[in-house]
């Protein structure tokens, strides 16, 4: 099954009730929050109602690991980072189907703003912008905001 990253780039004004609900249960509380879902039907059906304000593709597992070591952070300490060899070992578990919580690591990453800065917020499809499904351009998004 494929791991989808979602990034939230838009912030919470003027959104809807069920936009607002949809960041809480993915947990994408503030912009720039990363996290990782699984492509089932369950959390794909969520996309649709967020895709204006967030920016998701399919992760590589190279990207993965790079955002798992850089910004993973172990659940109860909010300092302790994740070591590289354990980075490589969680990328592998994630694409095989488990859960962040699962291995001890908080189920959401806090990027930077993206380095060069946002081209345009306009959907994919139009004037190529960053909002909507990235594809393969939201690995090269993922490298940009690390």
């Amino acid at each position: 099954m494929a791991l989808i990253a979602v990034i939230r780039i838009a912030g919470m004004l003027h959104k809807t009730y069920t936009v607002a609900e949809t960041f809480d249960r993915l947990r994408l509380s503030r912009k720039y929050c990363c996290v990782l879902i699984q492509a089932d039907s369950e959390r794909m059906g969520m996309i649709p109602r967020i895709k204006d304000f967030v920016a998701y593709g399919p992760i590589t597992e190279e990207v993965l690991v790079k955002l798992v070591k850089e910004r993973g952070r172990m659940i109860g300490d909010s300092k302790a980072r994740v070591s590289e060899t354990d980075a490589k070992k969680i990328a592998k578990d994630l694409l095989a189907g488990k859960k962040l919580e699962d291995l001890k690591v908080k189920p959401f990453f806090a990027l930077h703003p993206p380095r060069k800065g946002i081209d345009s917020k306009l959907p994919f499809g139009i004037r190529k912008g960053v909002l909507g499904n990235n594809k393969e351009n939201i690995n090269k998004l993922i490298e940009r905001m690390l």
